[in-house]
């Protein structure tokens, strides 16, 4: 068997006393953070219970106060709704009527254009020395107003071809116009028609 001799001995067991008092510190502090988490677990518990507890108070006080209000706040909430929806109708309305106005002016300037450019047939009712604005108002798009010298000829329709133009004259004719005969135009100017 080896042999230890006696101050190895001592130290061993200083070595081992302090080990044991290391040990028994460390137990403590161990001890210490367990009832530390414990308390704060314990905390945590009833701050978590608190607010359940609140919480669930305030979606009963919301929805009792949302169950005694809703009726009222609904007819008021309907009533602007309708008057929303009644304006944005009369909006759309207006924005119709200012879209047909706008398409009567588009249709004026386009059959202006096509009045200036092409050769057309109208049917003159009417020719007189002096310019009589009555007659022919400039919201009519199928009117002309021409200038021959040194009469005003009156004609109404503005046609691409003969035949229309002279199916539209029958009807006038039929209508009292007697004197009524096709003429053509082209750039504004009253040309031959040709046979």
């Amino acid at each position: 068997m080896p042999f230890i001799e006696e101050s190895d001995l001592l130290e061993l067991h200083k070595d081992i006393d302090k080990a044991q008092i290391i040990n028994e510190r460390l137990l403590d502090q161990i001890k210490l953070k367990n009832r530390e988490l414990r308390r704060s677990r314990v905390q945590r518990n009833i701050f978590a219970g608190v607010t359940v507890l609140f919480l669930i108070g305030a979606l009963a006080v919301a929805s009792f106060t949302i169950g005694l209000s809703s009726r009222p706040q609904a007819q008021f909430v309907s009533t602007d709704v309708k008057e929303n929806l009644e304006d944005a109708q009369k909006q759309v309305a207006s924005l119709r009527k200012q879209n047909e106005e706008l398409s009567l002016i588009k249709e004026f300037y386009l059959a202006k254009e096509f009045i200036e450019k092409e050769k057309i047939y109208s049917v003159q009712v009417k020719a007189f020395v002096e310019k009589n604005f009555n007659l022919a108002p400039d919201a009519l798009t199928n009117t002309l107003l021409v200038k021959n010298n040194p009469f005003y000829a009156y004609s109404l329709g503005t046609f691409e071809t003969l035949e229309e133009a002279q199916l539209f004259r029958d009807e006038l004719v039929k209508m009292g116009f007697e004197d009524a005969f096709v003429a053509s135009y082209k750039d504004g100017k009253r040309v031959a028609i040709e046979e």
